[in-house]
């Protein structure tokens, strides 16, 4: 191999820390990177239930709605990462969470349940590869909304929406697994 620098890797975080959007440098143990490593772990559950949902059941609706939220926590991940003496130079829906990206997970949340009413019992995941998935992919969420809330409490600056975003998501999340599992039975007891 040359001297020259590969592309894939920098050697900027060889230090412990990471870069922000628009400039400025976190550590990497930072609740904030955390919350941000979340979403990018969310991102790669929510590829295996998309792959799932094709597979299991040609539902092709539900797989392009997963992917619409995976391209979403792109726009989260990028929201934590922001300076926040550069937040104006973001773009809502781009690298903000706006408001609207809030309105539409509700929207699509009300949809679902009018279309599937929810059952009240406690389930158990794993009625298929595609709701085992979405699941796994909700606690992740809940995680990165924790971490989340926990870098707010230690003083940084989070966005409302971020928060707000997380918790809707991860609602959704549980109505799509519900949907993915279909009107599969509960395993039986074995009490």
């Amino acid at each position: 191999m040359s001297g020259e620098a590969s592309a894939i890797y920098t050697k900027t975080g060889d230090d412990g820390t990471t870069g922000r959007l628009f400039g400025g440098r976190l550590g990497k143990d930072d609740a904030l990177v955390e919350a941000c490593g979340d979403t990018d772990e969310a991102v790669a559950v929510l590829g295996t239930a998309r792959q799932a949902l094709r597979d299991e059941d040609g539902d092709a609706e539900l797989a392009d709605l997963v992917l619409r939220l995976q391209r979403e926590l792109f726009v989260v991940g990028a929201d934590l990462m922001t300076n926040p003496r550069a937040r104006d130079r973001g773009t809502p829906g781009q690298s903000q969470v706006s408001p609207e990206m809030v309105d539409v997970l509700e929207r699509t949340i009300d949809d679902l349940v009018a279309r599937r009413p929810l059952r009240p019992v406690f389930i158990v995941p794993g009625a298929t590869r595609a709701s085992a998935a979405l699941d796994v992919a909700r606690t992740v969420v809940r995680r990165a909304e924790r971490h989340t809330i926990s870098a707010a409490r230690a003083g940084a600056e989070v966005s409302d929406q971020v928060v707000v975003y997380l918790n809707r998501l991860s609602d959704l999340l549980f109505v799509l697994g519900r949907h993915a599992a279909g009107e599969v039975e509960e395993p039986p007891s074995h009490d």
